[in-house]
């Protein structure tokens, strides 16, 4: 059943919500440039045609990171009929806030990260919350790719237990390149449409939404010291190309957000930050049997139990 929002209420969540994410991006960024410990953010502020605004923040040339960012976002506004159906808006109009992160490491060793957490009402008095965080390594370690697993669903067990089972296969199938057969890299979750009401309050869903942001924070630059310092190879840098252009592919062809940045107006530099700085083409490239290359292509499909 679906519920209404009243006024009062709708903004009073609005300004929670929004509130949260302004603060939840100061955190990340700072997290993010200790574990680097080269590089700092700078911030690019922009405002929406139609109503509200953004920080975009960028990262780059760091210790770690060739390039990142954590981008929040406060907009409103209609959009087309067109895009609406298309983006499974049950109306044109919308509020959304939320943070939005992808992080491109210097080394091949340290894997490429996503998260994304956001909030929506539209026109019509529904609001939800959704988001989720992956792992894309460059190779993939076992052990890694578990404990990243394990950290997700305690938080995920903490909330509710069916929240890690359904979340984690929703990952399998959304970050999935289907043209290729293959999952974007080891997963994590993601969900959509956690619909205050039907699916808890708006403090029970915020607060889960809170401990995704947490979690990632703390799991990911655990990995980046964890593997800054690893020695590589031309070879392996090579390799980091190919699986960039994955995670192009993916983000241009695929990702939701990305859609809906570009359908709504959003600023095409912030919407399209989560591109690599460089990333490889080659006609129908697969990796020697044998080798680390075609180890980590092993683990790229859906289904697999890391917990």
């Amino acid at each position: 059943m679906t519920t209404v929002l009243p006024a009062v209420e709708s903004a009073i969540y609005r300004a929670r919500a929004e509130a949260w994410m302004k603060t939840f991006q100061d955190w990340l960024c700072q997290q993010l440039e200790v574990a680097d410990g080269g590089a700092t953010f700078r911030e690019d502020p922009w405002t929406h045609e139609e109503g509200g605004g953004g920080r975009t923040r960028v990262i780059g040339g760091g210790r770690v990171l060739e390039k990142g960012g954590v981008n929040f976002s406060a907009v409103w506004g209609r959009m087309s009929e067109g895009a609406a159906r298309q983006l499974l808006m049950p109306d044109p109009g919308y509020f959304a806030t939320g943070v939005s992160v992808v992080q491109h490491p210097q080394s091949p060793m340290v894997p490429i990260s996503h998260m994304n957490v956001r909030y929506f009402e539209a026109g019509n008095g529904e609001a939800w919350f959704g988001g989720g965080l992956d792992l894309t390594p460059i190779y993939v370690d076992e052990e890694q790719a578990r404990w990243f697993h394990r950290e997700i669903k305690a938080v995920c067990d903490q909330h509710n237990p069916t929240y890690y089972p359904r979340f984690k296969q929703w990952a399998d199938d959304y970050f999935y390149l289907a043209h290729r057969q293959e999952t974007r890299g080891v997963g994590g979750i993601f969900f959509d449409r956690l619909t205050v009401g039907p699916d808890g309050t708006f403090g029970e869903l915020l607060a889960f939404v809170q401990a995704v942001g947490e979690v990632y924070g703390r799991t990911y630059s655990a990995l980046m010291r964890q593997n800054a310092d690893l020695p590589y190879t031309e070879r392996e840098k090579q390799w980091q190309l190919v699986r960039r252009g994955r995670y192009a592919e993916f983000n241009l062809a695929i990702d939701r957000g990305t859609r809906f940045g570009l359908e709504t107006g959003g600023r095409t530099e912030s919407i399209l930050m989560s591109l690599p700085p460089l990333a490889a083409w080659h006609y129908d490239y697969q990796p020697a049997p044998g080798t680390p290359e075609a180890a980590t292509q092993a683990w790229l499909h859906k289904g697999l139990s890391w917990v």
